[in-house]
């Protein structure tokens, strides 16, 4: 952060600011133009492009700009940026071919509508900031690989929980501990959730609803922490990960743990067998009604007694695994902040290191019904558990971030887990030949003990 306000601030000084365009203009879309342009010098959000244009112009409305411009061709853009000036369309390949612009934010939340945005920014040498964990933890990792041969970087954004977390993991990595849990921190775990009972909510907030319901039934945080597994080398301990939930097994985790709770994430190392971690080369997890939150964990051990000493000193306890948090996560707060770590420094906030580690895999939220069409993430039909790569090409599990436009073959009981064999792909769709060259570029791995 130091580092970056520093050489944003030269910039500023200079004249030459980082240029940067985004796709999607939704609530946090509209959040990052806010930031951007009011408190972010050495950066300018030069373009906007929204399927509804009006929604783009509302962005930098918002954020206080009243001159822009509406532009169809990529020299309307580059005019505008070579001006100086602010431009909206509706059409997001203007953006990836434009010059002038330093780095796209992609913030739909979108998978095959980001697929083909991101390959074609790669295609004109843009770099990528991701606030689409959906698209990451489908096709990220054969994405990295188009942009490493490009010369370009793919990266998620600090903000959300797992740039933070892995902000979190690379600072407990530097003074010498080995990460061995990346947690995420819940106030609602419920697969059962569906826009209707999510609409109050999305209201009150003006968010969008399906994105809302994707919170609160587990998508997201899959995502989120399949991520955070693919950029760090960790699995998961099973399907859908651990995630204790604190309003519904308090007691009986306190009992069998022999915990002193008081409701801090602190209280919670216990919960973990150090042993199995290694063995497992660490896991994501969630835990659901525990303070700080919303904010993120990571648990480390250290091997030198001489060092737990001191941890022990510094009120980190006896250890064997050793808490460290964050408090909060400040999304949209944040991101610029990310492109800066980008474009100027070269330093991916978070990337996968290899082919998927973690998968997001599709389960019935309903029981399913032959000759139906699956609705989109945060819907009436589906909810995402996380698992490992192994295993969803061993069982030829359907990721959820496909799952949406598939019609179902055969009839499929609430709460199973959906296979390729039970749907019919739409056709033409890039997210799957994506998927298919991942799936054949990297072939599972079994967790390495360590952590890399």
């Amino acid at each position: 952060m130091f580092i970056v306000d520093t050489a944003l601030k030269a910039r500023h000084e200079a004249g030459n600011p980082v240029r940067v365009g985004m796709i999607g203009a939704g609530f946090m879309g509209r959040g990052v133009a806010n930031q951007m342009l009011n408190s972010v010098p050495g950066m300018e959000l030069v373009a906007i492009s929204n399927r509804n244009v009006d929604t783009a112009k509302r962005a930098y409305q918002e954020a206080g700009v009243e001159d822009i411009n509406v532009v169809s061709t990529v020299a309307d853009l580059e005019n505008s940026i070579a001006a100086g000036g602010y431009a909206v369309t509706d059409d997001p390949m203007l953006l990836c071919r434009a010059d002038g612009i330093d780095a796209l934010i992609e913030v739909t939340g979108a998978v095959e509508f980001g697929a083909h945005v991101v390959m074609e920014a790669i295609a004109h040498k843009k770099h990528v900031v991701l606030m689409n964990a959906e698209l990451d933890g489908t096709i990220g990792p054969i994405l990295k690989t188009y942009a490493d041969k490009a010369g370009v970087i793919l990266s998620a954004c600090d903000g959300d929980q797992p740039g933070v977390e892995m902000n979190l993991y690379r600072f407990v990595k530097s003074i010498g501990l080995t990460p061995l849990v990346c947690g995420n921190i819940k106030g609602l775990q419920d697969p059962y959730r569906n826009p209707t009972t999510q609409k109050g909510f999305a209201e009150q907030w003006g968010q969008n609803v399906n994105m809302v319901t994707s919170f609160a039934d587990g998508t997201k945080v899959s995502f989120e922490q399949a991520i955070v597994a693919n950029a760090t080398g960790m699995t998961v301990a099973k399907r859908g990960m651990l995630g204790h939930d604190f309003r519904l097994h308090q007691d009986e985790l306190v009992k069998q743990y022999g915990l002193n709770y008081t409701g801090h994430i602190d209280d919670l190392t216990k919960l973990y067998d150090v042993d199995q971690l290694k063995e497992l080369g660490g896991i994501v997890d969630y835990v659901v009604a525990v303070k700080p939150g919303p904010g993120v964990y990571v648990f480390g051990t250290h091997d030198d007694p001489k060092q737990r000493h001191y941890l022990n000193l510094y009120k980190l306890g006896e250890g064997p695994l050793y808490s460290f948090y964050t408090p909060y996560h400040l999304c949209h707060f944040e991101v610029p902040l990310s492109v800066a770590r980008v474009v100027l420094f070269g330093d991916p906030v978070m990337t996968p290191i290899a082919g998927q580690k973690v998968d997001v895999v599709t389960t019935a939220k309903i029981d399913l019904k032959a000759g139906e069409t699956i609705d989109c993430i945060g819907g009436f039909m589906t909810y995402g558990e996380c698992e490992t790569a192994e295993i969803t090409a061993a069982e030829n599990l359907l990721p959820v971030g496909l799952a949406e436009g598939c019609k179902l073959k055969r009839d499929v009981a609430k709460d199973q887990t959906l296979t390729y064999d039970d749907v019919e792909l739409p056709p033409g769709r890039l997210c799957d030949k994506l998927r298919a060259e991942q799936n054949a570029m990297f072939a599972p791995q079994k967790s390495l003990a360590g952590v890399a």
